[in-house]
């Protein structure tokens, strides 16, 4: 993670904040290893196609390979997993980006480190904040806090 973010730095995209990172419980896949996950607010310029390319680049350089199939077999570990959770104010629906990401009010590894950073932040289209979203979440999957932000590169 912390490569990924110090990638995102030396390519112009800037660190504005970051949450601690989380160990987070597999969802659904059951049978293995836990995650890590954090949420990174970026200062960036690039339009949102470009901003995936960059990350799906980063990804590539950091090992991941995407090979899986999309569905549960898609849900097992990875290296690294980049994803725009949202974009500003914008809704964006394309054949390859989706924002609000489609599934973040269904998934406590994403709405605990989101409310590290902007609990008071009103999500596109679900109009409700992340404080608001992380109360009436259905997922019981546990989320552990391991570090400090700082570990991260430092936020402007």
């Amino acid at each position: 993670m912390r490569r990924a973010c110090l990638t995102l730095e030396a390519r112009g995209i800037g660190i504005r904040r970051a949450s601690a990172v989380y160990e987070t419980e597999p969802v659904d896949v059951r049978e293995q290893a836990w995650f890590l996950n954090c949420a990174v607010e970026v200062e960036t310029t690039l339009p949102p196609a470009r901003l995936l390319e960059e990350l799906q680049q980063i990804e590539r350089e950091l090992g991941r390979e995407r090979l899986r199939p999309k569905g549960p077999q898609a849900k097992s570990p990875r290296t690294i997993d980049l994803d725009i959770l949202l974009y500003g104010d914008s809704v964006i629906h394309t054949d390859y980006l989706l924002v609000p990401h489609p599934r973040l009010h269904e998934r406590r590894f994403v709405l605990e480190p989101l409310r590290e950073l902007a609990p008071s932040l009103r999500v596109p289209l679900l109009h409700r904040t992340v404080e608001q979203l992380l109360r009436e979440l259905r997922d019981p999957s546990e989320v552990r806090q391991l570090s400090d932000p700082l570990l991260l590169p430092k936020a402007r």
